[in-house]
């Protein structure tokens, strides 16, 4: 298969620099701002590039389908947005923009709820020990992707729809399937030096200290609708489809004198015990065909033997009347060990 130029072939990106940045990539005009138009360029592209995924492209179509993921998630993280262009020589700004602070405040700006609906929430969320975003929900005022893009905004990360997402197997194999459980997130790919991670809300520091512990590289979270979430980690942590390692098992606490300080000797684990073979068990074709071959060497050198004696004790010559006596011997011994050797 010859390699093509999927930015210019499916994207009409002209040539140069491969890959192209973040706004090239996504069709938009440099140092964009509007995170509506970055994801809405992001979904016509995705479903454009989707109608590759098949036959002897599927391969590079996903992985352009990663790349723009990763690019809209960028853009879309006001965190992650100013260190990207500022990496591509964007003038930093120090004006504060107007976008709304909180999830009732996206949500007004919005027309999703009215200002009169503010004290009702924030009751309704108090009483109920609920964040904003829930309590919206529950009181059917919001649908629950509007209301997870509100929170996203209010904790200044990226909202990501996860029937767009392509998670990394080598990434999905490195958090086991207890961690993400007990966290409720989904770990989805690698990106200039974080590892993105969708999570139902704000990541606790524990989340973030197990990420940088098994990767090695910190973690960037980007907020998705909690039943995505749940949805996406029984698809793709499937009972069977990835093991927990052993090395995932807490280390049993020292005891003894190690328990004080000490080193403790590592203990050895004790050899299996042969398995004993049962002496009832009857032999294999191939055993019994070997255990008659040594019965007959062992019967010819006991006919042998006996003529030998005999031809000793008879001053170095056997009578014609002793012949069956070697003969006689060598086929009783044959006939004990097939009677006990050969069964």
């Amino acid at each position: 298969m010859s390699e093509i130029d999927v930015y210019k072939e499916w994207l009409g990106i002209p040539e140069g620099d491969r890959p192209p940045d973040y706004y090239t990539l996504l069709r938009l005009v440099m140092f964009e701002d509007d995170a509506e138009k970055i994801r809405g360029n992001y979904r016509k592209l995705n479903g454009h590039v989707r109608k590759y995924a098949t036959g002897q492209y599927l391969l590079r179509s996903q992985e352009l389908l990663n790349e723009m993921a990763k690019a809209m998630l960028c853009l879309t993280d006001p965190d992650g947005k100013h260190e990207y262009d500022l990496s591509l020589g964007r003038e930093p700004s120090n004006t504060e923009d107007d976008e709304p602070k909180s999830t009732l405040d996206y949500l007004i700006s919005k027309s999703l709820i009215k200002r009169s609906q503010v004290s009702e929430i924030e009751h309704f969320a108090e009483a109920r020990g609920l964040n904003h975003r829930d309590a919206v929900i529950q009181m059917k005022l919001v649908e629950p992707a509007d209301a997870t893009r509100a929170l996203a905004v209010e904790l200044r990360l990226p909202y990501v729809d996860l029937e767009d997402m392509l998670p990394e197997d080598n990434v999905l194999d490195q958090i086991p399937r207890r961690v993400v459980k007990k966290h409720q997130c989904l770990p989805l790919f690698e990106d200039r030096g974080h590892l993105l991670v969708a999570c139902i809300d704000e990541p606790s520091p524990a989340l973030e200290d197990e990420i940088r512990l098994r990767c090695g590289i910190p973690m960037r979270a980007v907020l998705a609708l909690p039943r995505a979430v749940n949805q996406a980690i029984a698809k793709h942590y499937a009972p069977g489809m990835r093991e927990d390692s052993t090395a995932d098992e807490p280390a049993a606490k020292p005891s003894g004198k190690a328990a004080k300080g000490e080193t403790a000797k590592p203990e050895k684990k004790a050899a299996p015990a042969p398995k004993a073979k049962s002496k009832s068990a009857p032999l294999s074709a191939e055993d019994a065909q070997q255990r008659t071959a040594i019965s007959a060497i062992v019967a010819c050198w006991a006919t042998i033997g006996t003529a030998g004696v005999l031809y000793f004790l008879n001053e170095q010559s056997i009578p014609f009347s002793y012949l069956p006596v070697p003969v006689a011997m060598g086929g009783a011994v044959f006939g004990i060990m097939k009677a006990t050797y050969c069964k």
